[in-house]
């Protein structure tokens, strides 16, 4: 809580912070429109499949160029551009009148957001070496939020006429907050090192970190896109509480982050990923139950236990002193990406092939595998 109150104490941590709401603000708000989309267009399942895919390599593109490109422009510039590119590109999958538009248009979608992303972690990475403050968390706790605030916005589908009048409303909310704030933070520049070449010595502790940043965010991706079905067709849940799982997956992931930089200070970034790694497996071992309560109690203690990891995953990426801020979050988020756009896709074949039960199992073990990594192999590192 002591983060959360930096961040409102000076416009200096709370414009980076609005920066995270607002990317998973258009973001969840195109996410709701997705069924709409797809019957505008009259796609089938796999078509919208590959739309979706053309979404993450739009964000992958974005990773070799990222670095170089935030190190030129600087990482506060970089971050206020990256507010206007993803809000120009916010519309575009709205305007698609064909398939191809769509992908192209999702494409950039992606691209722009992988960039925002990056930026945004290196700028607040730069300000907690700068200020010697622990924020971090508190800032993705913004980013859960513009989720929550989406999400809500579900409920205004009927009062609007079109998408993209909703998208409008969220563009215009956007960028007149950020009309205050920006100022706060564009001229900030990271610390560049001496120009060498990345090692294997390096890049042995952020693959660590990526794989677990891939492990996590590749089970919030699960969570996001299966939890309803596992609560629909396991569980046997009604109707109004089918959607319950994701919303107290996301409301717990809000509240803890605003709590992860205090005990990032107390307990240290290491003991906090393999706290967070433990509440998940209890909650998953609580999730496959398949009793109504306990899965929905379970469904939270993942959120409580995966909020706190990746921020942690990006503060120690970030506070590397061998290699660029913004090239070793670059590293980082290329591998969470990666999980969280792959890993929904192979539970649905796990699922098909197996049971949606079996698909949790392994959701199950691979953070499993998370603990064990961060108690035997992170700490060394």
């Amino acid at each position: 809580m002591k983060s959360l109150k930096l961040i409102f104490s000076s416009p200096r941590y709370l414009g980076p912070a609005l920066v995270f709401a607002s990317l998973n603000f258009i973001f969840g708000t195109w996410a709701i429109y997705i069924p709409s989309v797809k019957n505008f267009l009259s796609i089938d399942k796999a078509a919208l499949g590959v739309a979706i895919f053309c979404l993450a390599m739009g964000t992958f593109s974005v990773l070799p160029f990222a670095a170089p490109l935030i190190r030129r422009v600087g990482v506060g510039a970089s971050t206020a551009l990256g507010v206007l590119g993803i809000s120009a590109s916010a519309f575009l999958p709205f305007l698609a009148t064909d398939y191809t538009f769509l992908l192209l248009a999702l494409f950039l979608l992606g691209a722009t957001q992988g960039f925002t992303d990056i930026a945004m972690n290196g700028l607040v990475s730069e300000i907690e070496k700068q200020d010697q403050k622990s924020v971090m968390s508190a800032t993705h706790g913004f980013f859960s939020l513009g989720g929550v605030l989406a999400g809500m916005g579900s409920f205004l589908i009927p009062v609007f006429s079109s998408p993209i009048l909703h998208m409008g409303v969220v563009v215009v909310l956007i960028l007149v907050a950020h009309s205050f704030y920006f100022r706060s933070y564009v001229s900030i520049k990271a610390g560049i090192p001496l120009k060498q070449p990345v090692s294997l010595h390096q890049l042995k502790p952020l693959f660590l970190l990526g794989l677990i940043s891939f492990v996590v965010m590749g089970s919030e991706g699960a969570i996001v896109d299966w939890s309803g079905l596992f609560l629909q067709e396991l569980v046997g849940a009604p109707d109004y509480l089918i959607g319950a799982g994701f919303l107290l997956f996301s409301f717990c992931m809000t509240i803890a982050r605003f709590f992860g930089d205090m005990l990032s200070d107390k307990i240290g970034g290491h003991s906090l990923i393999l706290l967070g790694a433990l509440v998940a497996i209890f909650g998953y071992v609580m999730v496959l139950q398949q009793e109504l309560y306990m899965s929905l109690i379970g469904f939270a203690l993942n959120g409580l236990g995966f909020s706190v990891i990746i921020p942690e995953v990006f503060r120690l990426a970030g506070k590397r002193k061998d290699i660029e801020t913004a090239k070793a979050i670059a590293i980082t988020a290329g591998f969470g990406y990666s999980g969280f756009l792959i890993t929904p896709v192979i539970l649905g074949f796990v699922a098909k092939t197996f049971g949606l039960s079996v698909s949790f199992q392994g959701l199950l073990g691979a953070v499993v595998i998370v603990f064990l990594m961060g108690l035997f192999s992170l700490k060394r590192n």
